[in-house]
């Protein structure tokens, strides 16, 4: 005698109970990471051009000394950025633009060193991170392969106050 069939299963659901359209979409992320991409770029030109500036006209030339450590601290700047973004409001200046903000899977803010992890991983394999978006298209929860590999979500900010009084709601209750 066979078994019988197993019936057909729903989707297990989102373990924060958010609906699909609060995760974070394709064409958001990306806007908010052209925007990121822009602000890391003209910081950077600004840092750039007042180091090596202000030695030409202090120094009358700009010595090694001054080179490195600005090119030190141009490489740092992009970790550093985002690292600081997500890990201090979980919002970069694209997401705060695009309205999406970056979580745990929880939908808890980052600490540091996801936070640090995130931005270290993704920026140190760029054409992952860009290429790993298309999983966003596909996955329940609009992962990208980023976020599976950190723990991460990305929500737009708007379902966030939900979040909090449900959470909140059910810390009073223990």
């Amino acid at each position: 005698m066979d078994p019988p069939a197993e019936a057909p299963t729903a989707p297990a659901p989102d373990p924060v109970g958010l609906p699909h359209d609060a995760h974070a979409g394709i064409v958001s992320r990306l806007a908010a990471l052209v925007l990121d991409v822009v602000v890391v770029t003209l910081v950077a030109a600004v840092i750039t051009g007042l180091a090596l500036a202000g030695a030409e006209v202090m120094l009358g030339r700009v010595p090694a000394w001054v080179q490195v450590p600005t090119a030190v601290a141009i490489g740092l700047l992009p970790v550093a950025y985002f690292t600081a973004a997500w890990w201090l409001v979980g919002q970069t200046i694209g997401g705060v633009a695009m309205g999406i903000t970056v979580r745990d899977t929880a939908a808890r803010p980052l600490r540091f060193l996801r936070a640090l992890i995130r931005a270290a991983v993704g920026l140190a394999l760029a054409p992952i991170w860009l290429l790993g978006m298309i999983l966003i298209l596909i996955d329940r929860r609009r992962r990208s392969l980023l976020d599976i590999v950190t723990g991460t979500i990305v929500l737009y900010q708007r379902s966030l106050p939900n979040i909090n009084r449900d959470q909140d709601e059910g810390a009073g209750a223990e």
